[in-house]
């Protein structure tokens, strides 16, 4: 079994969306993570340096989903994969963009994806 490091609820406001308004408003966005790796290497030494430091990657996420505009929350959550997997340590993330306020034809409590990427 893979080990995983899970961060859930990452929250940031950002400009991604289709219609016209959503270039221009920011709107709630939520990003959870599931980071696979081999955590033995930390788990026997206690060192930082034999993870992923998730406080650095975390603050990735935020500038990743803040410092671009996409049409789709399938762009967003493409690129977050592809940051978290520039870490030398991490085999494969699933990454869930959730956009809780997005426009729809009737009441919902929530739109997501999930995209699963490997190295």
């Amino acid at each position: 079994m893979t080990d995983r490091i899970v961060v859930r609820g990452i929250r940031v406001d950002a400009v991604h969306g289709w219609l016209p308004s959503e270039k221009i408003h920011p709107q709630p966005f939520v990003v959870d993570l599931v980071v696979e790796l081999d955590l033995s290497p930390a788990g026997r030494s206690d060192r930082l340096d034999h993870t992923v430091d998730y406080a650095g990657m975390i603050d990735e996420v935020v500038q990743t989903v803040t410092g671009e505009s996409w049409n789709l929350i399938e762009r967003v959550a493409e690129r977050v994969a592809e940051v978290v997997l520039s870490h030398p340590r991490v085999e494969a993330v699933e990454v869930t963009v959730h956009k809780p306020e997005a426009p729809t034809p009737a009441p919902v409590d929530d739109v997501a994806v999930t995209v699963w990427r490997r190295r």
